[in-house]
C-alpha cells in the first residue's frame, strides 16, 4: 500500500526535536507538546508514521479527507494543472478552474445559492459571510443592522470575526477584548431524535425581540455544532429560525463546513430540515482534504441587494483567493461526489457506528453517546490521560483526536466496516481508561 522507505531512527529524533523546539501546532504550547508522530505519506483512510505505524484517519484529518487521503483522482487534477498555472491574482484575471469549480458548485449546491465568493480557508468563508450580511443590510439602507446572533455552543473558526461568533465560553475567551461584541442564544437543548419542544426556540425569539433593529443576520452550523461540543440538534430549530428570519427581514446564514458533504447523512445538513440559508458557507471537504479552499454563497437576492447599491462592489479580496490548484482539486472532488454513491455509504457507516457505539452506554464514566451520518461522538465524564491515548493509538493502529471530554470519530466516507470496529473498539479502550488528574493537561485535549 506504501511505497515509502522507514526513515532512521537518528532523522525521525532529530526531526521531532526540531519540531518541538520551533513550530508551534494547533492549540497546543509551543514547547514540551511535540507532535505525536512523523507522517510520511497517507493513501485511502490510512497515515504512515516515520515508525512504521499505519494508523486508520478516524477524524479524517479534522473533517476534511472525505474521499480519503490522496485520492488518485484529485491528485491528478492538482499535477495536470501545475503544469499549466500554479497560481494567478483572481483581481483581474479569472481562470478555467475557477470558472468550472463555480460551475460545478451552482449545480450541486441547494438551488438558489449561485453566486460564489471563494476564500481561502473555512473560517475566512465565515468572514466574508458576515461581511455580505452587513453589507446587504447597509444596501437597504439599514446601516445600524451591523450584529449578529449566533448559537451558544457553536464553532465557527478561529480568526476574530469568527471567533466572536463562537462559544462566548468556550476556548477563545482569552480574545473577548479583541473581538466583535454580538448577540448569543441559548444552545438548543431538544436532541435530533427526541420529539421537538417549541420551548427550546425561545431563547433566540427574545434575543431577536431585543435587538431586532441591531441584527443583520443569524449564524449557526445547522443539526450539528462541531468543535465546541460535538451537539447534534433538533432540525426543527432551523425550521423556526427560517420563519422569524423572514418574518424580520434577517438573513440566515448557515455554516455547513464541518456538515456538509454528506458528513451528516443528506449533501447537506440544511436538508434535515428543508429549508435554505440566505449565505452558506462550505470548505474542508470541498477539496477532499488535498489543499485548503471555502466558499461563502449567496442568494441572487443578497447578490443583487449588494450590486445594485451605492458601494457595489463586495469589499474583500485575499490573495489566494480562487488558487487555480485548489479549484482544480475541487472539481476532482465534486466530480467524486457527484459520482459515488455516498449517501449509501454514510447510512453504512451510521449504522455500524450505532451498533458498536450503543452499547458504551453502559460504561461508567460514560455521560452520552450520539451518532448521525458519519459522526460518533462519546462524550466522557472525566477525560483520559494523554499517555493512555496515545498507547491505545499506537496499540489499535487508529488515530484518534480527542477533545475535551469527547471522544468523536468522523472517518472518511470510504472507511470500511471492518474499519469502523476497530475505531469503535478505539474508542471503548479509551472510555475504559483511568481519569486523568485535574491539573494535568495536554495536547489531545485542546
Amino acid at each position: 500500500m506504501f511505497s515509502c522507505e522507514r526513515i532512521d531512527n537518528d532523522t525521525i529524533s532529530r526531526q521531532l526535536h526540531f519540531d518541538s523546539e520551533h513550530l508551534w501546532h494547533p492549540y497546543a504550547a509551543l514547547k514540551n507538546t511535540p507532535a505525536r508522530f512523523l507522517a510520511v505519506s497517507a493513501r485511502g483512510t490510512t497515515i504512515r508514521t516515520a515508525e512504521g505505524l499505519e494508523l486508520i484517519d478516524a477524524v479524517s484529518s479534522w473533517w476534511c479527507a472525505a474521499h480519503g487521503h490522496n485520492a488518485p483522482e484529485i491528485v491528478e487534477a492538482i499535477r495536470r494543472q501545475s503544469d499549466r498555472m500554479c497560481h494567478v491574482m483572481f483581481g483581474g484575471f479569472t481562470h478555467e478552474p475557477a470558472i468550472e469549480l463555480g460551475q460545478r458548485l451552482v449545480e450541486f449546491l441547494p438551488e438558489g445559492l449561485n453566486k460564489i465568493f471563494f476564500a481561502d480557508s473555512g473560517s475566512i468563508a465565515v468572514e466574508c459571510a458576515v461581511k455580505m450580511a452587513v453589507q446587504y443590510q447597509y444596501a437597504l439602507g439599514r446601516p445600524e443592522r451591523c450584529k449578529l446572533v449566533a448559537l451558544r455552543g457553536g464553532y465557527h473558526g478561529d480568526t476574530a470575526g469568527a471567533m466572536a461568533l463562537s462559544d462566548p465560553d468556550g476556548m477563545h475567551v482569552l480574545f473577548r477584548g479583541i473581538m466583535p461584541q454580538h448577540y448569543f442564544a441559548g444552545r438548543p437543548n431538544c436532541r435530533f431524535d427526541d420529539t421537538w419542544d417549541d420551548a427550546d426556540f425561545h431563547s433566540m425569539e427574545q434575543v431577536i425581540e431585543e435587538h431586532l433593529n441591531e441584527i443583520a443576520a443569524v449564524i449557526c452550523e445547522p443539526v450539528f455544532q462541531g468543535g465546541n461540543g460535538m451537539w447534534l440538534y433538533h432540525p426543527n430549530y432551523l425550521k423556526s429560525l427560517r420563519e422569524i428570519c423572514d418574518r424580520h427581514g434577517i438573513l440566515l446564514i448557515l455554516d455547513e463546513i464541518a456538515s456538509g458533504f454528506y458528513r451528516t447523512g443528506p449533501r447537506f445538513a440544511m436538508e434535515h430540515a428543508g429549508i435554505l440559508p440566505d449565505i452558506m458557507c462550505i470548505g474542508k471537504a470541498l477539496t477532499g482534504g488535498s489543499i485548503t479552499l471555502a466558499a461563502a454563497a449567496a442568494s441572487e437576492r443578497v447578490a443583487r441587494t449588494i450590486t445594485e447599491s451605492k458601494i457595489p462592489a463586495f469589499m474583500h479580496g485575499p490573495t489566494y483567493m480562487a488558487n487555480p490548484l485548489a479549484c482544480a482539486a475541487g472539481v476532482a472532488s465534486l466530480n467524486l461526489f457527484s459520482t459515488r454513491d455516498y449517501l449509501t455509504n454514510v447510512r453504512r457507516i451510521e449504522a455500524r457506528l450505532r451498533q458498536n457505539l450503543a452499547p458504551l452506554r453502559s460504561l461508567e464514566n460514560t455521560a452520552d453517546v450520539r451518532v448521525l451520518g458519519a459522526i460518533g461522538v462519546l462524550e466522557l465524564k472525566s477525560k483520559p490521560a494523554a499517555d493512555d491515548i496515545l498507547r491505545i493509538i499506537r496499540e489499535t493502529g487508529v488515530w484518534l483526536r480527542p477533545f475535551c471530554n469527547y471522544v468523536y470519530t468522523m472517518p472518511p466516507l470510504i472507511t470500511a466496516d471492518a474499519e469502523i470496529d476497530r475505531i469503535c473498539e478505539a474508542i471503548r479502550l479509551i472510555a475504559q481508561c483511568e481519569p486523568m488528574p485535574v491539573q494535568e493537561k495536554d495536547d489531545f485535549h485542546e
